[in-house]
């Protein structure tokens, strides 16, 4: 009964969030600085996800297989490949080292 009653309570919190956005004057949305932020917060919601992801087990920092793939995905990145490639590397890299056993 907890998990339904945490699944409906989540369901309920997205939809106010959601309609608190409606209630925001177009006026305020307008401004350079929101504008600026808006376009920045998924890319720094995405890169600490990330982060999270590939750097953290529970509660202990961990450099792994995850971590070079990672690292292989940046220099695809660097070298400018289309992003299929670049998920490409880094999987690749990553079931490499795991599957020798890093």
């Amino acid at each position: 009964m907890n998990i339904w009653i945490a699944i409906i309570g989540t369901a309920v919190g997205c939809y106010a969030v959601k309609f608190a956005g409606l209630l925001v004057p177009g006026h305020a949305v307008e401004r350079p600085y929101v504008r600026r932020l808006a376009a920045l917060l998924p890319v720094a919601l995405l890169a600490a996800l990330t982060a999270q992801q590939t750097f953290a087990d529970g509660h202990t920092l961990m450099l792994d297989a995850r971590a070079a793939g990672l690292g292989a995905a940046a220099v695809a990145l660097l070298l400018r490949a289309p992003f299929l490639l670049v998920v490409a590397a880094a999987v690749v890299v990553t079931a490499g080292l795991r599957a020798l056993g890093g």
